[in-house]
């Protein structure tokens, strides 16, 4: 297909999808005429995902080309470039070290994820050796990396600890495993697609986009759990 086609068929203006060829979010098409080029169905589907990322998820051009360059890292695994990819992706603030709080609340953290047996969290955390002071940039000694989204657990708990109220393990493990479900239920739907690479790209994508689904969702599901509860009438 050329340019025009492509931009139907993928929703994204010309002058989008050119301004993505000049920074390398998408591979140039195979060049039949000086000025034209041809493009395929991978083409379209990498287009989707940069779009997913930039125009929908809001994530700066910098990161979107990390998170490409992880996907089409041919020496992980898919889970590792998925990990990759993921990790990339913007996250909130990293815990405030200054703030006494904020060692408490790792530790809630760290009791909650052993106590739900996450084992993807307990080798990331052994090969930060360990490191409580390292947060989301390392281990205390110079380990690996936290994950970032550990950081941003530490962060929430913390807030939640210092305005009183609950976040203790047993407060937050009915969320957890409520989460465990739900990423069952995102894996089935990144498994419809067909091949490894597919897969991988659609798992980036679903993350950014369903993010909104499930805060949707659960402030719908709080309004009818509030109006069987409460509602008098």
């Amino acid at each position: 297909m050329r340019l025009a086609e492509l931009s139907t068929r993928s929703g994204v203006s010309r002058a989008t999808i050119k301004y993505y060829l000049r920074e390398g979010l998408l591979h140039p098409g195979r060049r039949v005429t000086t000025t034209e080029a041809e493009y395929d169905e991978e083409h379209l589907r990498r287009l989707r995902l940069v779009r997913a990322l930039i125009q929908v998820g809001r994530i700066p051009v910098k990161s979107a080309r990390e998170v490409l360059a992880a996907l089409a890292d041919e020496d992980l695994d898919r889970s590792q470039r998925l990990g990759t990819a993921v990790w990339a992706l913007p996250h909130g603030p990293a815990p405030d070290e200054r703030d006494p709080a904020t060692e408490a609340a790792r530790r809630t953290a760290d009791e909650l994820l052993e106590r739900i047996g996450w084992s993807a969290y307990a080798e990331t955390r052994g090969r930060a050796n360990g490191g409580a002071d390292g947060g989301a940039d390392g281990g205390a000694d110079g380990g690996a990396p936290l994950p970032p989204a550990y950081a941003m657990l530490v962060t929430a708990i913390t807030a939640l600890s210092r305005l009183g109220y609950p976040c203790a393990a047993d407060d937050l493990e009915p969320y957890a495993r409520a989460m465990e479900r739900i990423a069952a239920s995102d894996l089935d739907l990144v498994e419809r697609y067909g091949t490894p690479d597919e897969q991988v790209e659609a798992a980036v994508a679903l993350t950014v986009l369903y993010e909104p689904v499930l805060l949707s969702l659960r402030r719908l599901a709080e309004a009818e759990e509030s109006h069987r509860r409460f509602d008098s009438r």
